[in-house]
């Protein structure tokens, strides 16, 4: 197996296009044509996990934090991302990065924290808006000829194959309406109907489906193969709809209400954190939960909105916990600590994907931060 397939295996997963604008997710170093030996799973690539990763015979690192983050402009060893970048190129070890991406898919991150604290009804916080399009095209129907009787389906079917037509947990999803469509064929061209030179009216079906932003091109693709027409007339649209599979954070509920202190431990417990930080409590009992893996302070009054009691999340400073005001419980658990878990899931994944494949957890504690009790 190529780098080049395990990387398109976790992009259908967690799409490249669901990443932040300052992300940087995606093969960071590496040739995507090589041949994979094993594949270290860890939450940041360091040079003690590229150690690791010689040791153990792993020539791919898959990570969530990029360890290129910002533009590198030079490579002399002077950083710890330098000195990272050129111990793998030394070595030869790619290192892949899904991060953003990861954390905004249904089943991504964050819900790997609700599956960590048991939560129930899962649900994506603040679902993402312009990563939908729509497509619409014309097709010839029946009125134009029993060979078109099926025209309109066949098109239909192609476009559900490359992806499009899904709404939530429904797909096949299509709009269709009968109308009429005129052109009129120029020199060169060799129209399936009329003839060149001559204006025509053709019965049509308008069909729309919806489809992914990433998915754009594949099922434009199939669109042009699938349709009769020499040229295929569509327009593609951004959507501001909101795609409730796609978003930051999450937030579910708890089996049965704890109180707050009660809830506290069992956080502290569930997710194996050392300290946890909190706004004062509210005197209540808990039951719906917010999470956040990382720094999760913009997703406050997501929490909020969505009826959260306690938003678990990390990275918080200072006067950013004066912002609960009262209406909810801030916890912060750490960074490290609310994305620790992520190696496992996305272990889980590759395994699941690939059961004969060797891919090893990296048993380095990449946290830099230390608590002295």
């Amino acid at each position: 197996m190529k780098i080049k397939q395990i990387a398109t295996s976790l992009e259908k997963w967690a799409p490249l296009a669901y990443q932040e604008s300052y992300d940087n997710a995606g093969l960071l170093v590496g040739d995507p044509e090589t041949e994979i030996t094993g594949v270290l799973v860890t939450l940041d690539a360091t040079e003690a996990v590229v150690d690791e990763a010689i040791a153990k015979g792993c020539n791919l690192i898959v990570a969530h934090h990029p360890i290129v983050f910002k533009g590198l402009k030079k490579l002399t060893g002077r950083s710890y991302v330098e000195r990272t970048v050129i111990k793998a190129i030394k070595a030869d070890i790619a290192i892949y990065a899904s991060h953003t991406n990861l954390d905004s898919v249904v089943g991504g991150v964050n819900f790997k924290i609700a599956e960590k604290l048991n939560l129930e009804n899962v649900q994506i916080l603040a679902p993402k808006s312009q990563v939908l399009m729509k497509l619409v095209t014309f097709v010839p129907n029946a009125k134009e000829g029993e060979q078109y009787a099926t025209a309109t389906q066949k098109v239909l079917d192609a476009l559900y194959e490359a992806g499009a037509g899904h709404i939530g947990q429904y797909s096949h999803c299509s709009f269709k309406q009968e109308g009429t469509g005129t052109f009129r064929g120029e020199d060169g061209a060799n129209p399936v109907l009329g003839n060149v030179g001559e204006d025509k009216k053709a019965h049509e079906d308008r069909i729309e489906v919806i489809l992914p932003v990433q998915q754009r091109y594949s099922v434009l693709k199939a669109l042009k193969k699938a349709h009769p027409y020499e040229e295929v007339a569509y327009y593609l649209t951004l959507l501001d709809n909101q795609n409730q599979e796609v978003g930051s954070g999450a937030v579910g509920d708890l089996p049965q209400a704890m109180q707050e202190l009660e809830f506290l431990a069992y956080l502290k417990k569930s997710l194996a954190v050392n300290v946890i930080r909190y706004t004062p409590l509210r005197g209540q009992k808990v039951k719906r939960i917010a999470v956040c893996g990382g720094a999760g302070g913009f997703l406050l009054n997501d929490a909020i909105r969505a009826g959260a009691d306690v938003f678990v999340t990390a990275d918080y400073k200072y006067h950013e916990f004066f912002d609960a005001d009262g209406r909810i419980v801030i916890a912060d658990v750490g960074h490290y600590e609310s994305e620790q878990f992520t190696k496992e899931l996305i272990s889980q994944y590759l395994l699941k994907k690939n059961p004969n494949f060797a891919v090893i957890l990296s048993e380095v504690i990449t946290n830099p931060v230390n608590y002295f009790a």
